[in-house]
């Protein structure tokens, strides 16, 4: 068994193949003691978890919350704006009192740095709720899904539109897994250099496989999993104009999903731009898993909350 205890989870490829497993053991037993309603974990009793959010949420918020809740901790909400990080007080500082008051943080953060910067001055673990770079809680949480869905095998996952931080994410915890993972991204907008040139050196050692395929048409061709996200994140409404004009052949959509196998599966992080990088044909379609892996979110993370915390 892997262990876990007082890590921290900034990036996905923070834990191995091992340690992922584990999470899903752990996700899959819990999962099942919420549907049973059979109680049987306290992971986090008497502990508090501090919930630091720098950018809105939906389901990072509510599935946090809930998760700490439901392992018997409590959840403290911090908004930036009402913490003294407002005034100018700094991070490392911020980091120093958390450590004295709470078991756990989870940072939901603009810039990767920032949370780089509260695991390194803080002495308990720090769980990254999503960063410019990386979206490992809902990765991990995806990669789940996909074995609830198609079983311990080798997939072909495919993820068409803007190389962000959930595209990050999937080549790196697709490559620790050992799947086959294309990116579709239009030529500005690929994933980071750095995590592809990482992602394939882990890939050497599990012999996974990581390309970019330009054209949606020819990336889609016997995928197992088609993924994509929003074109225009929080921060990037600048850009949305000209983002607007390039992405639309990315758009998941019938035309692209018949080319796929018979049974692929839909995947999106939400929030969706229904009409955009989604149609609702698609995403209310018979392929689509859009919720289940909503509601994985939160047996996934406090699976993590449990053997981190």
């Amino acid at each position: 068994m892997a262990d876990l205890k007082g890590r921290d989870l900034l990036s996905v490829s923070d834990f191995n193949r091992e340690e992922i497993e584990e999470v899903f053991y752990l996700a899959k037993k819990l999962k099942l003691e919420t549907k049973t309603g059979k109680r049987i974990s306290d992971y986090l009793r008497g502990k508090t978890v501090a919930l630091f959010f720098e950018k809105p949420s939906t389901r990072t918020r509510i599935s946090f919350e809930v998760g700490v809740y439901e392992l018997g901790g409590y959840p403290l909400y911090l908004n930036a704006q009402d913490l003294q990080l407002k005034r100018g007080e700094t991070i490392k500082d911020t980091a120093r009192v958390l450590e004295r008051y709470v078991s756990g943080i989870m940072a939901r953060v603009y810039s990767h740095n920032t949370l780089l910067e509260l695991a390194e001055y803080c002495n308990i673990p720090v769980i990254n709720g999503l960063s410019d770079l990386e979206h490992p809680c809902q990765v991990i949480s995806d990669f789940f899904t996909i074995r609830e869905k198609k079983g311990e095998r080798r997939i072909k996952l495919v993820y068409l539109g803007d190389g962000n931080n959930v595209a990050h994410s999937l080549i790196l915890c697709g490559a620790i897994l050992g799947m086959e993972i294309v990116c579709s991204c239009p030529k500005d907008f690929y994933p980071h250099t750095m995590v592809l040139e990482k992602a394939k050196e882990i890939a050497k050692k599990t012999s996974a496989k990581i390309e970019i395929i330009e054209d949606p048409k020819l990336a889609v061709r016997d995928a197992d999993v088609l993924y994509t996200d929003v074109w225009v994140s929080m921060g990037q409404e600048e850009e949305k104009e000209k983002r607007l004009k390039v992405f639309p052949p990315y758009q998941l959509n019938n035309k692209l999903l018949s080319l796929a196998k018979e049974d692929v599966i839909v995947m999106h992080c939400l929030p969706a731009h229904r009409g955009e990088e989604i149609t609702d044909e698609v995403m209310d379609g018979p392929h689509s898993v859009i919720f289940d892996q909503a509601e994985n979110r939160l047996h996934v993370q406090k699976a993590i909350m449990a053997l981190l915390i």
